[in-house]
Parts: structure tokens; sequence; C-alpha cells
């Protein structure tokens, strides 16, 4: 079984999307759009740059929990991923993404 990318609309009417690995865990969220066009070139966007060199940012919030932001080549936000435990199960996730955003299908429940 593969990934899936889940198109949905947020609770504010905006469109955004999840990256979800095979077993059915959200690895990766986007911001919100207006419209679903954007959120599909969003989706398109992820799959374009998961596997590139430096498009995966580490971070810590403020309890040092890691997490990692995709981001394109112009430095925008693509989507991020949950806060985890550990520093090796955030490069689980990122891995994740590299393997699953490539052919992962689209679900949409817009």
């Amino acid at each position: 079984m593969a990934g899936k990318f889940e198109l949905k609309t947020a609770k504010d009417g905006q469109i955004m999307f999840n990256l979800k690995a095979a077993n059915g865990q959200v690895i990766l969220t986007s911001e919100r759009y207006k419209q679903k066009s954007s959120a599909e070139k969003g989706i398109e966007s992820v799959r374009k740059n998961a596997n590139r060199d430096g498009a995966f940012e580490v971070r810590e919030n403020s309890k040092g929990e890691p997490y990692f932001i995709l981001k394109a080549t112009n430095g925008q936000e693509i989507g991020r991923s949950e806060y985890y435990s550990a520093k090796a199960a955030m490069e689980n996730g990122i891995e994740s993404v590299k393997k699953n955003a490539a052919d992962a299908k689209v679900d949409d429940a817009t």
C-alpha cells in the first residue's frame, strides 16, 4: 500500500492537504489555501521538492521537540510535520515523505 495525499476543506473553509504514509499516519501537513487549484499546485510542489537536496529544514519547538518544514526552491514553506519525541523519529518522518510523495495518489474530500 502506498501513501496518499488527502485534499480536504478545513473548518475555516480553506483547502489544505495532508500527506499520509501507507500506515495512515500524517507525515506532512500543508498550509491553508483559498483555492483548490492552489492546494493542488502545493501537492505538485511536494512531489517536486521532496527529494531535492536542502528541501527540508529541521527545527525544534520551545519544548525541544524536533520537527521539519519542507520548502520550495524559493524558500516558501510547502508543508510541515508534527512534533516528534526524538530526532531519529523526525528523520524517519523525512524519509517517509521522500519515499511516499512521488507516487502518492490524491484522495479528494473537498
